[in-house]
């Protein structure tokens, strides 16, 4: 039998193997739970990553005028849709967005992203200033 933790990917594969071939008496159950469950945090961690990326487009498009780009208007199209398919195909994410700590945290991380970036430093407010329907709304570009 492969080791979880020397070698998670044949770890990974065996245990599929013995699922289909109906060898439940062979399956690390502990560590297949805990795979498992690091699936849903992985989702919700790309979720989070993707608003903090948008939040930051969104705070340096309004605090640089002066660099505004193609490159910028993409990220923030970009990160948009992708925000909306996951929530469109993992509806246990929709609740994060009524959750205050989901938006705090990733109203810190953008400003954090948005300061290293642009170098602008206290100045950004300490809370999200836009609504959820202005974030994902596509004709929304702060001034």
């Amino acid at each position: 039998m492969q080791s979880y933790e020397t070698d998670v990917i044949a770890w990974a594969n065996e245990q599929a193997a013995f699922i289909r071939s109906g060898r439940f008496d062979l399956l690390d159950l502990e560590h297949i739970a805990d795979e498992i469950e690091d699936v849903g945090k992985s989702e919700q961690r790309e979720f989070e990553n993707r608003m903090a990326l948008l939040l930051a487009h969104l705070i340096k498009w309004q605090y640089r005028p002066s660099h505004r780009g193609k490159s910028w208007e993409r990220t923030i199209k970009d990160q948009r849709t992708m925000l909306i398919r996951r929530l469109n195909k993992t509806h246990s994410l929709k609740p994060e967005l009524e959750n205050p700590e989901f938006w705090a945290e990733s109203w810190a991380d953008a400003a954090r992203m948005a300061e290293n970036e642009t170098g602008i430093l206290n100045v950004f407010p300490e809370t999200c200033p836009w609504v959820l329907d202005q974030i994902m709304n596509a004709d929304f570009w702060p001034e």
